[in-house]
């Protein structure tokens, strides 16, 4: 089918791009390059414009014959959202609201959008599956959640088919090593433990050793991107069948903590890896770790990448050639 995806040249996009041309499907990428790159788009038609533009938008929508679109364009770093509120309000919910006039302009009546576990805010559990309360303790998971909801009444009042996916820790890279994640300024932990390894950066920073967990530092589920771009697959295909506004968790259902990934990172690249403890972020809860039950018996999910292992050993191949 004809494809949009917006943000596609962005870590997640540019891989869910790559995925879906080998599925044969036909894809403009939107994307305002603020953040994404201009080469991880490959071969893809790629139109530079911004979400907040909603001529262009629409226009873009109308001259591909969408059939469908996958929506990764956010701004997504925790803390910039607690001290510019209204920036991520202004490009996550404007911005989507603009998506979805334009789509129901141009005809378009199935999305796949690119949601977080940051809805769940501070976990009740530890594991969290897709009916734990929603309740965000920082903008940028506020702003999920309000789409969520948006999407939820876009089905009701237009019949708009979506998926709503909330993805935990995208980490790892391309097999072949020609995609892999690359943000200025790098936030990840995962590609600013390997700029350790390659000597670019003295040491890494932990925010807190002093959380309730095993080792005092946060614990996070890691999911590799190539398995995020299947379950993206998997739930396009979902909509062909299925109507409604689903919400479904993409996690690899077991955290590690940072003390183990700065550990099994030092085993992988071999290298010492110093790192500095400084003080907690602002919202980030303690733990947070999926449920993937859901995904399983609906989408016939099942993450095949996602050991911690095997994410830095891509990711150490990506970052030790970086194209980008």
């Amino acid at each position: 089918m004809n494809v949009v995806v917006c943000g596609g040249a962005g870590y997640v996009g540019s891989h869910m791009v790559r995925r879906l041309v080998s599925d044969g499907h036909r894809v403009t990428v939107l994307d305002n390059l603020s953040t994404g790159h201009r080469e991880a788009v490959g071969d893809a038609r790629l139109v530079v414009a911004d979400l907040l533009d909603a001529g262009k938008v629409e226009q873009t929508l109308k001259a591909s014959s969408c059939e469908a679109v996958l929506h990764f364009a956010a701004l997504s770093v925790v803390a910039d959202s607690v001290s510019d509120p209204y920036a991520y309000y202004r490009n996550n919910v404007a911005g989507t609201l603009n998506l979805l006039q334009g789509m129901r302009a141009a005809g378009v009546y199935k999305l796949i959008f690119s949601s977080s576990a940051a809805v769940y805010g501070a976990p009740r559990n530890d594991v969290v599956d897709e009916q734990h309360p929603t309740e965000p303790i920082n903008p940028y998971g506020a702003t999920k959640l309000t789409i969520e909801r948006l999407l939820t009444d876009a089905f009701h009042a237009y019949g708009l088919r979506s998926a709503s996916l909330r993805y935990f820790n995208a980490a790892g890279a391309a097999g072949d090593g020609e995609l892999g994640e690359s943000h200025r300024p790098e936030t990840h932990l995962i590609p600013n433990v390997l700029r350790v390894a390659l000597g670019q950066a003295p040491a890494l920073r932990i925010f807190g050793d002093d959380y309730p967990t095993p080792d005092g530092t946060c614990v996070r589920d890691y999911i590799h991107v190539e398995d995020l771009a299947d379950g993206h697959a998997r739930a396009l295909r979902y909509l062909d069948t299925k109507a409604g506004a689903f919400r479904f968790n993409l996690g690899s259902g077991r955290g590690y903590s940072v003390a183990e990934v700065v550990a099994t990172a030092r085993r992988v690249t071999g290298s010492v890896i110093p790192v500095k403890v400084a003080s907690r972020r602002a919202g980030d809860p303690a733990m947070l770790v999926a449920s993937r039950d859901l995904a399983g018996l609906e989408l016939g999910w099942q993450p095949r990448n996602s050991g911690l292992e095997s994410i830095l050993a891509s990711a150490w191949r990506w970052h030790s050639r970086q194209r980008y």
